[in-house]
């Protein structure tokens, strides 16, 4: 990868529906090598998909969670079950392992407190779990997707 493969990327992560010629401008190149370059991107997996982002308060799904979880169980089964009840979650659309104290990180968005409850006690259902601690945003201050592009290695 190199300096116009980020300014292509940089282009796309503000706007995936721009135009070609205008994402080929921003790189400084003509159409035809930065559609060579996007489809070489997707092909390599550095470009994962295309998305829309929705307002979620558009959408009445105003109320973020943070859930942390941690459980006295560390074997392969139990986090292959545990993994797979979550994900099939709607509701939880970030979830990740951790390391340190808390074993998993979950991003949940809800209409209300009503709604979290009945996300959580499907939660607390899909395995023994020994902790469940749940975090209320007050206020988003930053929200992206743009991943920053200057750790790029050419």
């Amino acid at each position: 990868m190199d300096r116009i493969d980020c300014k292509i990327l940089e282009a796309l992560q503000k706007d995936a529906t721009a135009p070609v010629a205008d994402i080929a401008a921003h790189a400084g190149l003509s159409v035809s090598p930065c559609w060579r370059r996007i489809q070489k991107l997707e092909a390599d997996g550095v470009i994962r998909r295309r998305v829309v982002l929705v307002d979620p308060d558009r959408i009445n799904l105003g109320l973020t969670v943070f859930v942390t979880v941690r459980t006295s169980h560390h074997n392969a089964k139990w986090a292959q079950q545990f993994c797979k009840s979550v994900s099939l979650i709607p509701e939880v659309i970030e979830f990740y392992r951790m390391a340190g104290r808390d074993d998993y990180l979950l991003r949940i968005v809800v209409p209300n407190i009503q709604a979290y409850d009945g996300v959580y006690k499907r939660l607390i259902e899909t395995a023994e779990l020994l902790d469940v601690t749940s975090s209320f945003a007050m206020e988003t201050i930053k929200s992206t997707t743009a991943l920053p592009l200057k750790y790029i290695e050419s």
